[in-house]
């Protein structure tokens, strides 16, 4: 296969009608077209839309895959729910960007890189990532933040620019988390350094408490608490939590997730990433060093007793030899060859070497015909100069 593309839509807050489903069956004749979704990949050409003008009109989240390493997300909002003013300081770059289209915030992320050898074909992706589109609607601003760390390291911002808002809870990635770093392939270490400025997910200050949510509820006017209950029955009520909490936040000042004085610039971001990255190689190479060496030691200790072994049957292992280069198999001839080294290596232990060598040279004139007994001991290094 010389190329492979995989385009995978997913409409959330309502379904498509009809009339929608044949606009889209019309692009693609074999692509699997539901109500809520488009699915379909090509193996020659491509699909004959924009996917950024499906997502304003039908979808409100996209995932792209191809065999040549590029992998892009998108996700849609009501402006409503997410105002460009929340996303802009984190989707700034080309890896990373935020567009207003009519009255949704579409979000965009891309990563490229050389494809490994491990063969992905794109589906099941988009159904571990959706998740993340409830969260930040509900203010979890982590995926955002990854998406910066994703720009940075793409080299998009200068050395001197500095980060957002960390938001907290950086440090325990949830499994959409996961998979939405997996997806743009953000480094890891990188990650890690981010989030050591990040706070507790359960810190206080920074998290919605069932007691105050209570009350500040009960004393909304009658008026806002009737519309909102009017749009829950009326089936409007996907992204009714989203905009509560958020307007608890605004009421109630709840800081900025995550603010912090001293925010650190891509520069120190990278250059601790990369220090992170050479301590972690370096542990890793030790602790390797350590187990190849526990590995050797076991099996220097085992080859020990095996020629304590050999040592107390040494007589008889050489007649054993010479029954098995008489007997002209090669199944045989290979078993005599590993007694022979391992009569070698006895005679090396105790300071035999050179009785071992001649008496191996003997045995090599005696069968001076057999070349494939021969090419054997060749092979094995065990071959002796016979005068």
């Amino acid at each position: 296969m010389s190329e492979y593309q995989y385009y995978e839509f997913l409409a959330i807050d309502r379904p498509l009608d009809a009339g929608e489903m044949a606009e889209l069956r019309a692009v693609s004749s074999r692509a699997y077209i539901t109500a809520t979704g488009f699915v379909n990949h090509y193996d020659w050409g491509d699909l004959k839309a924009a996917p950024l003008d499906w997502m304003e009109r039908y979808f409100d989240a996209f995932l792209y895959l191809a065999n040549w390493g590029t992998q892009e997300f998108m996700l849609r909002f009501p402006r409503r729910v997410l105002g460009l003013d929340t996303v802009a300081p984190y989707c700034g770059g080309d890896a990373a960007f935020a567009e207003v289209r009519g009255d949704a915030v579409i979000l965009g992320f891309t990563s490229e890189e050389e494809p490994g050898d491990d063969w992905d074909d794109g589906s099941g992706w988009l159904s571990s990532l959706i998740p993340l589109r409830a969260d930040i609607a509900g203010g979890d601003h982590r995926a955002l933040y990854l998406a910066w760390l994703l720009c940075a390291e793409r080299g998009e911002f200068g050395d001197d620019a500095t980060e957002p808002p960390v938001p907290p809870g950086l440090g325990k990635l949830t499994a959409p988390l996961k998979a939405f770093a997996d997806f743009l392939r953000i480094d890891g270490d990188l990650i890690a350094v981010a989030a050591e400025r990040s706070l507790d997910a359960s810190d206080e200050a920074n998290s919605v408490q069932d007691q105050d949510l209570e009350p500040w509820l009960a004393a909304l006017p009658e008026a806002d608490k009737t519309g909102y209950l009017v749009r829950l029955a009326a089936g409007d009520g996907l992204h009714l939590r989203a905009e509560l909490l958020q307007r608890y936040g605004r009421e109630r000042q709840i800081p900025e997730a995550g603010a912090a004085p001293g925010a650190r610039s891509v520069a120190a971001l990278l250059a601790a990433a990369k220090a992170r990255a050479a301590e972690r190689q370096r542990r890793a190479a030790e602790a390797e060093a350590r187990e190849r060496a526990r590995r050797e030691r076991e099996e220097a200790e085992r080859r020990a007793r095996y020629l304590d072994q050999l040592a107390a049957r040494e007589a008889e292992t050489w007649r054993e030899v010479d029954a098995l280069v008489a007997a002209k198999l090669p199944s045989d001839y290979d078993r005599a060859v590993r007694l022979l080294g391992d009569l070698r290596d006895l005679g090396a232990r105790e300071g035999r070497t050179a009785e071992v060598a001649a008496r191996i040279g003997a045995l090599q004139g005696r069968h001076a015909r057999k070349s494939s007994f021969l090419r054997r001991l060749e092979e094995a290094g065990l071959a002796q100069t016979v005068p």
